[in-house]
């Protein structure tokens, strides 16, 4: 059996993955009282839209999705999120 050299990330993963410890049962709480508030504060979906688009953009869109391997859905969702995040500029001009 041919045994695999580990690259330096590997070894360092492996090397902190050994000193790891349990968490004591306060510190398990605290970390469950912390994951729980995350849980609780994270962004829910939002509200459900119907739009309509044409048949030609569909096509696009659901193309550029695929090549980044996502559904298109989620595509437009994504894409909808960055530009309403100032994520996506207007490149029409000056790119």
């Amino acid at each position: 059996m041919k045994s695999t050299k580990l690259d330096n990330y590997e070894q360092k993963l492996e090397k902190d993955f050994d000193k790891l410890q349990s968490l004591s049962p306060s510190e398990m709480k605290e970390m469950s009282n912390i994951l729980k508030s995350a849980a609780v504060n994270y962004q829910k979906k939002g509200r459900r839209i119907t739009i309509r688009v044409y048949e030609t953009d569909l096509e696009k869109i659901k193309k550029m999705a695929m090549n980044e391997g996502l559904p298109y859905q989620t595509f437009i969702t994504s894409t909808l999120h960055k530009l309403s995040a100032g994520y996506l500029k207007d490149c029409r001009n000056h790119c």
